[in-house]
């Protein structure tokens, strides 16, 4: 329980970091509900856990390789440039309602992929993993289901408190009106931006 407790206080610090996933998990809600910010927050943490799973079990394997870190910066930092872009870009439409009918799978599937990319790409989230897997490593007193445990309560935080700011959003957004949802389409573009250059050139120069 003291394993899981402290990977519960880990996940909620974590929830409270404001990065490009934040701003692309509200603009999802509002824009497309919360089924497609659900599926998108599925894609975080099956990427999240794609991570926990690279870095406890590899983590050794990738301090071989430091061009990892820099290949995984440009693409990302591009990557989010291009997400930034595209809400720049966007044409203002009327947000469909979809009368509580299920969202089509292949805009689920749009939505995971997002999701799982948006965060794989981060190589911020990479270091993040790497540095919780070498606080596991110096955990002597943590046995195997301690491990399981601790990035257990990690990720379920991470991902119930997703669901929350999603749901929250989606509830707030009968108050949005379509003027300020295109400017809200705009400042998350310049964030998107401004974090993928901000990527770059700490990639580049750091």
């Amino acid at each position: 329980m003291g394993a899981w407790l402290e990977g519960v206080s880990m996940g909620l610090l974590l929830s409270a970091m404001i990065g490009p996933v934040f701003f692309t998990l509200i603009q999802s809600s509002l824009e497309h509900g919360f089924r497609y910010a659900m599926a998108l927050a599925f894609g975080i943490l099956v990427s999240d856990t794609f991570y926990v799973l690279v870095t406890y079990f590899g983590i050794s394997l990738l301090v071989q390789f430091p061009s990892f870190e820099q290949i995984l910066g440009f693409g990302g930092g591009f990557i989010l440039v291009g997400f930034g872009v595209g809400s720049l870009v966007k044409k203002d439409k009327p947000r469909p309602n979809s009368g509580g009918l299920p969202v089509a799978k292949g805009k689920k599937k749009t939505a995971f992929l997002k999701g799982f990319s948006i965060n794989g790409i981060n190589p911020f989230v990479l270091l993040f993993w790497i540095s919780i897997a070498s606080l596991v490593g110096s955990k002597q007193n943590f046995s195997p289901t301690s491990v399981f445990l601790y990035y257990f309560g990690i990720l379920g935080t991470v991902f119930l408190i997703d669901l929350i700011k999603a749901f929250v959003a989606k509830k707030l957004a009968k108050f949005i009106t379509p003027k300020i949802t295109f400017y809200m389409n705009k400042a998350v573009g310049i964030i998107l931006i401004g974090f993928g250059l901000r990527m770059l050139y700490l990639t580049w120069f750091v």
